[in-house]
């Protein structure tokens, strides 16, 4: 092993020649991140704030942030602690937008579940809407459940094993140059959220979280960081930011809540003209065809329609020379919905589709505002208190 210091790494994103470490497969964050103005290294049984809080559990991470479980050692009780990364540059704006989603996150809950989670969650959106705050980031890994008191349990059965072996954390975290990083923990933390302790009876609640991504209606970001299947096609299209695209990423969700499936799966490609092609198949496959004012600023139409709009290819980056035209069965989103089964009689099945459809508008201003779709019927029948 090198005894030498090793350089310090540049705090922008660095290139394939330029990594510092060791692939790490477990499913934590890029380790790569641990650098100048990325994340900060802990570890289980760190002392912060001059040795008020103890780590002992990671929770996950967010945006521009890793979340841990700390025993307050003064105060006798269990608290959240969010890392923040120093600063939110437009280059990790735009890097957090490609990111991909953890396919790991999609759960189907039963429809009266999902009901009283988008619910709560749409009451949530509404206060930072009238507030004249947009979310910014509004997907499933923003919505937490409230747990339960922990604060009587006992440290050691909260505490995260500190084993690689049982994956509760990763090997060690190694140089390609062998030598000692000071920017890097030694071992990286699968998240372990208090998933045991969540109260998920009739008396639920949830609560949005990650305002790493929110801004100000009146100073929007000019690369939001929406989840790639969640962006709405005035995104993915003309860059257009505003408080309709939270409207959309919560139709969304409508959908993956109740199915278990998100309606536009879109993984993240290395050629993003081609990502954004993907996407804008998948939007028409399942809401029909884009408005003429869209369709006319998606500049590699061509290579999937022809001048009169009628498919003829699927394949990414158009029809190579000698090869055929590549189809694909078209499933729209009310065909799609059907084939997941759920839970939910002919009636209800309806009334869902149809508060999908009217939330997924192609023209923004068309998009229902929070409080009409608080009074759609498929809401309106439930009982639920509005949240204080």
């Amino acid at each position: 092993m090198s005894t030498s210091p090793p350089p310090t790494p540049p705090s922008r994103t660095p290139g394939d020649q330029e990594r510092r470490f060791k692939d790490i497969t477990s499913p934590c964050e890029w380790i790569e991140d641990y650098r100048p103005g990325g994340f900060h290294p802990v570890h289980l049984g760190d002392l912060l704030n001059d040795g008020q809080f103890k780590v002992i559990r990671r929770l996950g991470e967010g945006a521009y942030s890793t979340v841990w479980l700390a025993h307050d050692l003064r105060n006798s009780r269990y608290v959240a602690l969010k890392i923040l990364i120093p600063e939110n540059t437009e280059e990790t704006s735009h890097e957090l937008q490609f990111k991909p989603r953890k396919y790991g996150m999609k759960i189907r809950y039963p429809p009266q579940m999902a009901k009283r989670i988008l619910l709560q969650s749409l009451q949530g959106l509404a206060f930072l809407h009238d507030h004249d705050v947009a979310h910014g980031d509004f997907q499933p890994g923003n919505i937490l459940f409230s747990v339960q008191s922990i604060d009587s349990l006992d440290e050691a059965s909260l505490r995260q094993e500190e084993n690689a072996r049982t994956q509760s954390i990763s090997p060690p975290v190694e140089r390609l140059d062998g030598k000692q990083d000071k920017w890097a923990p030694r071992y990286l933390c699968l998240a372990q959220p208090l998933a045991p302790y969540a109260s998920v009876s009739e008396n639920l609640r949830v609560k949005l979280s990650d305002m790493g991504g929110a801004y100000f209606l009146n100073d929007p970001p000019k690369k939001p960081i929406t989840p790639l299947g969640l962006r709405a096609p005035e995104l993915v299209l003309m860059g257009e930011v505003d408080k309709s695209l939270d409207i959309w990423s919560f139709g969304c969700l409508v959908f993956e809540l109740v199915t278990g499936q998100p309606l536009f799966c879109i993984p993240a490609h290395h050629d993003r003209t081609e990502e954004d092609d993907n996407h804008i198949l998948e939007l028409q496959a399942k809401l029909g065809p884009l408005p003429d004012e869209l369709y006319s600023r998606w500049e590699t139409s061509s290579r999937y329609y022809t001048i009169d709009r009628k498919l003829y290819n699927c394949q990414l980056g158009g029809v190579g020379e000698g090869e055929e035209p590549l189809m694909l069965e078209q499933t729209s989103m009310e065909e799609t919905f059907d084939l997941t089964t759920p839970d939910l009689t002919d009636e209800e099945a309806e009334k869902f589709k149809r508060l999908i459809r009217r939330i997924l508008q192609y023209d923004p201003s068309k998009r229902p505002i929070i409080k009409d779709i608080l009074r759609d019927p498929w809401f309106a029948e439930d009982s639920t208190p509005e949240l204080e």
